[in-house]
């Protein structure tokens, strides 16, 4: 009554028999839980030109935020997570298997999920997020049950550390059955969510500021000239990454089975993250992206930033 027949809340106020407060109440529900969607398609935005231009040159669908460079990253991050939840909500489907990974920009993003009603989904965790100082446990889950909760979906976890000491510890933890039953789902996956990780951003990716990483693994990472990483599995700026001796200790799903899931969503916040978003494009790990629109301008410049 409102959206399709232009009628005004007093209107449909009277037609209710109730109160015009009622009805902007329940117009407020409608947006909250993806009843209802916006769009706004505005000609003298950049956003357009500019995720055709990424369209052209990455082959993945790009969505871009229009956000001022006068904007702090904290608040930038706050309007790519807000977009980035309502781009998700319309792709995610019944029956489906939802790889999740843990970090700050995911953390943002689902706290901006809207409810949608799904059967038969699940929401299983793409990489352990324990260490030495913590089980991880805690801070993974609370991202995962608010995915599972704004889509009715069964959520899955994966209590184990997000590395590793030895390699050989890893080979023996993914024989047992309970690490293969996730393992397996991790395999069936329809799709799946994840941000870039980088040392250097302006809100440091959780990795490298919880305590994941020594300054051993640091050192190596610098001397391996990796630029990022996703769900913890590191790659070069070539999208190289099948030498990497910390990615036989890691916990993130193999980057050539995350190849093999049919829509994989990256979520990217600050132009700190260029350099590994460029690495996660090289390997061919996005099929979508969400991204600000001064990191997206920087993207589609020919010379690496």
């Amino acid at each position: 009554m409102y959206y399709l027949q232009d009628l005004t809340m007093n209107a449909i106020a009277r037609e209710l028999r109730t109160s015009r407060s009622t009805v902007s109440r329940l117009l407020s529900t409608a947006r909250e839980t993806g009843l209802v969607e916006i769009q706004v398609n505005n000609p003298q935005l950049r956003a357009p030109s500019l995720e055709h231009e990424i369209r052209r040159r990455f082959s993945v669908e790009a969505h871009v935020v229009p956000v001022s460079e006068l904007v702090r990253d904290s608040e930038v991050l706050e309007r790519v997570a807000i977009q980035a939840a309502r781009t998700i909500g319309p792709l995610v489907e019944s029956d489906a298997v939802i790889g999740v990974a843990w970090g700050s920009t995911l953390s943002a993003v689902s706290q901006h999920l809207a409810r949608k009603l799904t059967h038969d989904t699940t929401v299983v965790q793409l990489n352990g997020a324990g260490n030495t100082q913590t089980t991880g446990i805690a801070y993974a889950s609370e991202i995962l049950q608010r995915f599972g909760h704004a889509y009715g979906a069964r959520v899955e976890q994966f209590p184990v550390p997000a590395f590793f000491d030895h390699a050989e510890t890893k080979t023996a933890m993914w024989a047992e059955r309970s690490v293969r039953r996730i393992l397996e789902l991790q395999e069936r996956m329809t799709m799946a969510i994840f941000g870039v990780g980088s040392t250097n951003s302006g809100i440091p990716s959780h990795v490298y500021s919880g305590g994941y990483l020594d300054d051993a693994d640091l050192l190596a990472l610098n001397q391996e000239r990796v630029v990022g990483d996703v769900a913890t599995m590191f790659f070069r700026a070539d999208g190289s990454h099948r030498d990497l001796l910390i990615n036989q200790r890691g916990t993130g799903p193999e980057l050539e089975l995350l190849r093999r899931v049919p829509r994989r969503i990256c979520v990217v916040s600050g132009e700190a993250k260029l350099s590994g978003l460029r690495g996660a494009l090289a390997a061919g790990l996005p099929t979508d992206l969400i991204l600000d629109e001064a990191t997206a301008r920087w993207l589609v410049q020919d010379e690496p930033r």
